[in-house]
């Protein structure tokens, strides 16, 4: 595939239609080198989707982000979901969405079984040792990237301090957070809506981007209109795909089973949590670890690091919690340990991200309808505002995990501390891609353990 040129190269003419093909092969690519957790994974795709391709325009990709940002489950998935759906109908969505999630899936299968199978591996701790500075740095630059273009004026800025200080210092919920910035961005866009006006115009030129594919005065396709009958058709697919399975795990293993609790349960947890991975991982956590037994605490944190570092949604650390309760539980017997475990990580991520595509699916016309609606936009718009704050919130979170690893009152890891700084500086300094300096970062780390 050719490299595609930049705005400058190309002028202000649109790119050439993106084939259903083309498509496929970069949802692939996306679902091998999306690292960075959500922050990173929606920078790798505003770098090639809106600066690089030009398939949309800055401002409806923002608009696609902040529908996503509001849902529950992982919204840089949803995002690549919605952007597939826009372009290529709702197969071009199911394919956007399944391969961002699918490679993470094989690939987390078969570290899990090395881990439970093989134990503690001191290659692979190194090659985390410089990998987690990384991915602080990483989220670092997700809230730059993302704040420089959210934040357009001081009241947008206000939001997103506020939004910091509010899950920083006073730990408020991230649901709380998002309500309290919708409820201002909706009184706001009606008493002083240049305030929460989505900024720009079509012409992305001056920013080097171009005019895209899908730009800012595209009509919205004819499938991305809303309709009560296709809206009423999702919801029955829907539905239909998860009582099926659902009904054949209680009818077949009974509802006390393992693998039917692991889909209850995991249904909840996409249902149920907002704000993202690290919103969901304290209910996964309460519930596979402390109610069900499925793994232990230890074993949580080592798939967080897993999630942590390997491509797709860090919502996968599912999959390793899966695998290992279906490892342990050993319900196939002792001689195919492994098939139980990959057969709970699939299922696991079945009920984790269906209701995903079904919020896109459903929802998405609902959205696409709204474009240049103040009294709708707006409140999408704060929301983006305080999503900046929590980003930052997380960034901070990472680097005191990384820098003081046995808390404040332990040493400060001044070697973690070079490699962070080093990241940041090639990310935003140098704009080095996320995969280089991943994997430049890793290298170092499996150095300084193998010269301990």
């Amino acid at each position: 595939m050719n490299t595609p040129k930049t705005a400058r190269e190309a002028g202000d003419a649109p790119p050439a239609a993106v084939s259903f093909r083309e498509a496929v092969l970069f949802w692939l690519k996306l679902g091998f080198i999306s690292f960075g957790g959500p922050a990173g994974q929606i920078a790798i795709m505003h770098q090639e989707l809106v600066e690089r391709r030009r398939w949309l325009s800055e401002r409806r990709f923002l608009h696609a982000l902040n529908y996503c940002m509001v849902l529950p489950g992982p919204e840089a998935q949803q995002l690549a979901t919605y952007i597939g759906w826009l372009m290529h109908r709702s197969w071009g969505g199911i394919v956007a969405g399944g391969l961002f999630v699918l490679p993470s899936l094989l690939i987390l299968i078969g570290l899990s079984w090395v881990y439970i199978a093989f134990g503690d591996v001191p290659l692979v701790s190194g090659l985390f040792y410089g990998i987690k500075p990384a991915v602080t740095a990483i989220v670092l630059q997700a809230a730059h990237r993302i704040g420089s273009r959210a934040l357009k004026n001081n009241v947008l800025w206000g939001i997103a301090g506020a939004s910091f200080v509010a899950i920083f210092a006073l730990n408020v919920p991230f649901p709380a957070i998002v309500l309290g910035a919708a409820l201002i961005g909706y009184v706001g866009g009606r008493i002083a809506p240049r305030y929460f006006a989505a900024g720009g115009g079509h012409s992305k030129v001056g920013e080097g981007f171009g005019r895209a594919l899908i730009d800012d005065d595209t009509p919205t396709p004819a499938h991305a209109r809303f309709a009560w009958s296709r809206l009423l058709g999702v919801f029955a697919i829907g539905a239909t795909l998860w009582i099926v399975p659902m009904g054949l795990l209680t009818a077949g293993l009974g509802w006390d089973h393992t693998l039917t609790q692991m889909g209850w349960f995991f249904t909840k947890a996409a249902l149920l949590t907002f704000g993202g991975a690290y919103a969901v991982l304290p209910y996964v956590y309460q519930g596979a670890v402390g109610h069900y037994g499925w793994l232990t605490p230890t074993q949580m944190i080592d798939g967080l690091a897993l999630g942590e570092t390997t491509p797709g949604p860090l919502i996968m650390v599912v999959a390793f919690a899966g695998f290992v309760g279906g490892y342990v539980k050993a319900f196939y017997g002792p001689e195919s340990l492994f098939l139980a475990g990959a057969v709970a990580a699939c299922l696991v991520t079945w009920f984790t991200f269906l209701p995903s595509f079904l919020f896109i699916l459903a929802g998405g016309p609902l959205v696409e309808s709204t474009h240049g609606e103040i009294r709708l936009t707006a409140p999408l718009t704060a929301i983006t505002a305080a999503v900046v704050g929590v980003v930052l919130n997380l960034a901070l979170f990472f680097g005191y995990h990384v820098l003081w690893p046995e808390g404040l009152d332990g040493r400060f890891d001044a070697v973690s501390a070079l490699i962070a700084l080093g990241a940041a500086v090639a990310l935003l300094r140098f704009k080095a891609g996320v995969i280089p300096v991943i994997a430049a970062c890793a290298v170092i780390g499996l150095a300084l353990s193998l010269f301990r």
